[in-house]
């Protein structure tokens, strides 16, 4: 009879965004996150264009974060 091994650490769940803990799909954690499909950032707290030139895998990007910048991400200026 073969016996069943325990590992002695758990399984490792990428499922959710680094920055704001959304829920991401393993599709957008592989097309868009790091080497280790992991998303930094997702389309809940970061724009297309940002997630598409590297954000989503911790790179830093050109354009403004919409976070700090007001305006960005479909938001108005507070006044």
């Amino acid at each position: 009879m073969v016996g069943v091994t325990v590992t002695p650490w758990q399984s490792v769940d990428h499922s959710t965004c680094l920055h704001c803990e959304d829920h991401v799909t393993d599709r957008f954690r592989r097309v868009f996150g790091d080497d280790d499909n992991r998303a930094h950032r997702c389309g809940n707290c970061d724009t297309y264009a940002r997630l598409s030139r590297g954000s989503a895998a911790g790179i830093d990007v050109a354009i403004p974060d919409p976070e700090t910048s007001p305006g960005r991400h479909g938001g108005e200026a507070d006044a």
